[in-house]
């Protein structure tokens, strides 16, 4: 394989090409903001600097591509699919990096196999960054055994856990459920402590109940990421839910946290956020949140 083909170039698609194009000789992309005004022109750019074919559609990509990979939001991960089973060549390998729930991955799968395509699921169990294309995956479906060793020789650290689609996405989506409810919780926690003015001694009683943790260090980090990507995060939990509910269970958590990360993405969309720095101390975006209460 020596043409991938990326559907999706946002933070995940733009680490993933950047990397892949040092070891294959084509990179293609498509990603909607290409034939948005309003920032076309911009992604267009970056695409070009990087030395990556900005594609006009999916089937132009679809006509560039030994190997696609989807890196969207969630909730496109099964529209997307659908998308390049209308024009995918037979044979070609479809990785599906998105964050959905194991009945989502199934029907994407029906798709694209059916169309003679080779799709495999793929469940990133960790933030892309800081780990750039090495981040851990999980690998899953009849076709996942024949790409792993083409992915491991582009460095990425993958391994196969099935042969059946929905194993691996059950995995990511289960582990999903925690560390975002976590997120949920420690902003939900941090903030209403800051309020009452007991932020330091609740964080102290944390960190002696679970010393292996720097509950300080990582609330910042929890709430910089929702902040930043909350309304993927979002997405992202209603595909756990949707896990949740093919178990045969009523998704509470999963739904109180979509919800909670959908709060997050609101604050940030309306400025609370804005004049703070990429690295901002947890105090300051739980300030910023308090100064954007409603008034009583």
């Amino acid at each position: 394989m020596t043409r991938i083909g990326l559907v999706g170039y946002g933070e995940v698609g733009r680490i993933f090409s950047a990397a892949l194009r040092s070891v294959v000789p084509q990179v293609a992309a498509w990603d909607l903001a290409f034939a948005d005004p309003a920032v076309r022109e911009p992604a267009l750019a970056h695409a070009a600097g990087q030395g990556v074919q900005a594609c006009s559609g999916v089937a132009e990509l679809c006509g560039r591509a030994d190997l696609i990979i989807s890196a969207v939001t969630a909730s496109s991960t099964l529209a997307v699919a659908e998308a390049v089973a209308d024009h995918v060549a037979a044979g070609t390998f479809f990785l599906d990096l998105n964050s959905a729930s194991p009945g989502t991955k199934q029907a994407a799968s029906a798709c694209i196999d059916a169309a003679g395509g080779r799709y495999v699921e793929a469940g990133v169990m960790t933030s892309v960054p800081p780990y750039g294309i090495r981040v851990p995956m999980l690998l899953g479906g009849p076709h996942a055994a024949t790409l792993l060793p083409t992915l491991l020789a582009w460095d990425m650290q993958a391994q196969v856990v099935s042969d059946l689609v929905g194993v691996a996405s059950a995995t990511k989506m289960c582990r999903s459920v925690m560390i975002k409810g976590l997120e949920a919780l420690v902003i939900e926690s941090y903030a209403t402590a800051r309020h009452y003015g007991v932020e330091a001694a609740m964080v102290a009683t944390l960190q002696e109940t679970f010393p292996g943790i720097d509950w300080s260090r990582q609330g910042s980090y929890f709430f910089s990421r929702v902040a930043l990507h909350g309304r993927r995060r979002a997405e992202e939990m209603r595909e756990a839910a949707n896990t949740v509910r093919e178990a045969g269970f009523e998704p509470f958590m999963a739904e109180a946290i979509a919800r909670k990360h959908d709060w997050m993405a609101d604050q940030a969309r309306d400025g609370a956020f804005e004049h703070l720095p990429s690295e901002a101390d947890w105090s300051l975006l739980a300030d910023a949140l308090l100064q954007a209460r409603q008034p009583d």
